[in-house]
């Protein structure tokens, strides 16, 4: 086993402090010049076990020196890409954050127990969200949540097009939450203008092609096991990383096809085969994410790791504690939240920003391409 680095930038400014930080060589430039960090943690894990660091960003350069070549060119890549804008698909809107409004097509989410299976209450709760300020709707009509079981691709088809065609035709920018090809294709053609797969293109085999040839904007999802099981005693070495692990294979099974990189954006999967504590690690880490140089999603929005801290809120209870998590995330730097809540969201995003302007501006600038 090959020693691995992983970064995750600490002490984050921005703004003129950012800019002197740079120039006095006490911080290093995050997302360019706009934001930097002042401290690093820094991973190194491999046959000899793990070790952590907490590195100053000055002195970052001499503690690389003191290392391997190996850790050495891995950590300096992922400093760089630190750096660097990020990228971002050319089809979605510039603003920073954007809001992603759910609306399950499912008799069995867990988060509203199936209320919008008809295709006209789907319909007219996308039209709400919209109103409320979501910049994307995610249709799903298969439900995922710890237990769900598998339905044909039919069928999904059949809950999710009538929907998708409705919104696109008044313009909405609608993602597909579906783990199929055949269902992606279907989306598209119905005019979904995003796939968002839970699986990282992986529970069908086809999908990766599908998703491809799609030409759309491609959400790559962290999740451990199938629906049915996958919170049955999920385990990791280091869940942070060993996500950061996964989704950095993802990207890379995306580009050896031949993809463009500027297509992607990465999500954690908070709750999908993990443990209360395992969702903690990741939150609390998220800016490790920032070294694949690719937009992060979050989706916390009601999740079960709220109901564990709030006393067994149910999921209709769990707006502020998705509220906290999601102002987290901007924090770390991500750049959409996915969100049951979105006038709710939007509100709070709105009042955090004014108080506390965040690295997301500079961070996703608008500045297109793939980070090297």
């Amino acid at each position: 086993m090959a020693v691995r680095a992983y970064l995750h930038p600490l002490g984050v400014i921005v703004g003129d402090a950012a800019r002197r930080g740079i120039e006095g060589g006490w911080a290093l430039p995050l997302g360019g010049d706009e934001a930097a960090f002042t401290g690093c943690e820094v991973w190194q894990r491999g046959p000899q076990g793990t070790r952590r660091d907490v590195v100053a960003a000055g002195q970052l350069p001499r503690w690389l020196d003191d290392r391997s070549p190996e850790v050495r060119h891995q950590a300096a890549r992922l400093r760089d890409r630190l750096a660097a804008p990020c990228s971002w698909p050319e089809m979605l809107p510039r603003r920073r954050p954007l809001l992603m409004g759910v609306v399950n097509v499912t008799p069995d989410s867990f988060s509203d127990g199936g209320r919008f299976l008809e295709p006209a209450a789907a319909i007219a709760q996308a039209l709400r969200l919209h109103a409320e300020g979501a910049d994307i709707v995610d249709v799903g009509g298969e439900s995922t949540r710890p237990g769900a079981g598998a339905i044909s691709d039919d069928e999904e088809i059949g809950r999710v097009v009538p929907v998708i065609e409705a919104l696109a035709g008044r313009g909405i920018l609608v993602s597909i939450d579906t783990r199929k090809a055949a269902v992606m294709a279907a989306a598209a053609a119905a005019g979904a203008r995003m796939i968002n797969d839970i699986s990282a293109l992986r529970h069908d085999p086809r999908s990766l092609e599908a998703a491809g040839a799609s030409g759309l904007p491609v959400v790559l999802m962290h999740s451990q096991g199938e629906p049915a099981t996958m919170q049955a005693q999920p385990t990791y070495e280091i869940a942070p990383l060993d996500v950061f692990d996964h989704l950095a294979a993802r990207v890379d099974a995306w580009t050896a096809a031949g993809l463009e990189r500027s297509r992607l954006l990465i999500d954690p999967g908070i709750g999908f085969g993990k443990t209360l504590d395992h969702n903690l690690e990741i939150l609390s880490r998220l800016g490790l994410y920032l070294g694949l140089g690719l937009p992060i999603l979050l989706g916390a929005s009601r999740k079960s790791f709220i109901g564990r801290l709030a006393d067994g809120a149910s999921a209709k209870d769990r707006l502020p504690g998705s509220l906290a998590a999601a102002i987290h995330g901007l924090a770390a730097g991500a750049a959409v939240l996915r969100v049951h809540d979105v006038a709710a969201t939007q509100q709070a995003v709105a009042i955090w920003q004014a108080l506390a302007p965040s690295p997301q501006v500079p961070l996703h600038s608008g500045t297109t391409g793939s980070a090297t």
